[in-house]
């Protein structure tokens, strides 16, 4: 990201304040001792074009937007609406609709250690939810890396979710050229296609309806917003996260959406080809040089079930193992565990390519479903190979392919009881 600037909706904390606050809290009882809940952080992406600025210029006027950090690349590139800037200084802008919008020099994690600094100390209002605005050919990886690795800023930020915005007009001529366009979209949680009030007719209707049909090929569990119907809210694009805010409850159901995934027995997302049969031809020597779903190919989406308990320290192994070998193939990867320590007590686990939050034990299972529901969606990974590392850790006996045809040409092999019976 290029120097970022920062806007809070609510505004402006140093580090010597922070001390002060720091000795005064050693002097209270537990309750102040108490760290802060974390802030709920949410990645706003999209390739050039996609109308990230249309959406922001929008949220920037919502009232509900008003305890908001919102963290920008540069004002000039979101073109704000000098209308509603209240009061402008060398590094903020203060919108009228409560938003602070912060010129501040550096990395995204200087930027964030400084408004945190500049909240703490009262220097800007206490907001309470962050939004980041990434570049539009940026990877939003590195984004969600620098939340959930940095040591301090994983305490003060959980991530919300990952909104990426999709111009329905040039969306899937986007998605064909542009392999970054692709990670975008199959790792958010939200996916806003823009402009659909810009397609005409029946063939418009038809190229909205293949979008949105590729999208849910490419991310099955993200929800799809139509932002030209009004459906790009504030309450529609945040608290995507594990955290219910409204009802203070961990609403895992919501934010696995496991049902929206096939089986991986029927293999769900694997080579995927359009609604109407057409076959779009990849790169094997003599078809077609433009292969339009060429980079789609290469993501697989599906949520692997295990009735299976797994042992913690197997399970630690496991995620170990896929995360340092296969890491960058990991694009998001969230899920609920049964560890069989404690069989009443899941563990939920949220990881992009190698870096993981921490797994979080449950104080109870959400639902009736106690099974193991991971969702991966992965690049350049072929599925059976993590539920056969799965298996392997889980203990779980599963005999292979050659084993299997061995056993059913053996003719000494049992066929009325046993084994094959």
């Amino acid at each position: 990201m290029n120097e970022p600037s920062v806007m809070t909706s609510g505004a402006p904390g140093s580090s010597a304040g922070q001390d002060v606050a720091q000795r005064s809290a050693n002097h209270a009882g537990p309750e102040a001792r108490r760290p802060p809940a974390p802030f709920p952080l949410t990645v706003i992406t999209g390739f050039l074009g996609a109308g990230k600025t249309t959406l922001l210029n929008r949220l920037l006027r919502d009232p509900a937007l008003s305890d908001t950090l919102v963290i920008i690349n540069e004002f000039g590139e979101i073109g704000l609406d000098h209308l509603l800037v209240e009061q402008a200084g060398d590094d903020m802008l203060v919108m009228t609709s409560g938003c602070v919008c912060c010129s501040i020099r550096g990395d995204l994690i200087t930027t964030l250690e400084d408004v945190l600094r500049r909240r703490d100390n009262g220097r800007i209002t206490p907001f309470k939810r962050v939004i980041i605005e990434t570049t539009g050919l940026a990877d939003p990886a590195p984004v969600l890396h620098t939340i959930m690795y940095h040591p301090y800023l994983m305490l003060r930020f959980r991530l919300d979710g990952v909104v990426t915005l999709i111009d329905a007009v040039n969306g899937a001529a986007t998605l064909d050229a542009h392999e970054e366009a692709v990670k975008q979209a199959a790792m958010a949680d939200r996916l806003v296609i823009a402009k659909t009030d810009l397609l005409e007719g029946e063939t418009g209707a038809r190229a909205s309806a293949d979008l949105r049909a590729r999208l849910s090929r490419l991310n099955p569990g993200a929800r799809v917003i139509d932002a030209a119907k009004g459906e790009a809210t504030a309450a529609a694009l945040l608290d995507a996260g594990l955290y219910d805010p409204e009802r203070k409850t961990l609403e895992v159901r919501r934010w696995l959406n496991a049902e929206a995934f096939s089986p991986r027995s029927e293999g769900a997302a694997a080579h995927h080809h359009d609604d109407d049969g057409e076959h779009h031809h990849h790169d094997h020597g003599g078809h077609e040089p433009r292969d339009v779903n060429r980079h789609d190919a290469r993501i697989r989406a599906f949520c692997m079930r295990s009735d299976a308990p797994i042992a913690p320290a197997a399970f630690d192994l496991f995620l170990e193992l896929l995360r340092n070998a296969h890491g960058p193939s990991l694009l998001r990867v969230k899920g609920i565990v049964a560890l069989d320590d404690d069989l009443s007590r899941p563990v939920v686990i949220h990881g992009v390519q190698h870096v993981f939050h921490p797994p979080a034990r449950l104080p109870a299972w959400p639902d009736d479903d106690h099974t193991t529901r991971i969702v991966f969606i992965l690049r350049d990974m072929d599925p059976a190979f993590v539920e056969g590392m799965w298996k392997a850790f889980a203990g779980v006996p599963d005999l292979d392919r050659a084993d299997a045809a061995a056993l059913e040409n053996n003719p000494l092999a049992p066929t009325k009881i046993g084994l094959l019976a």
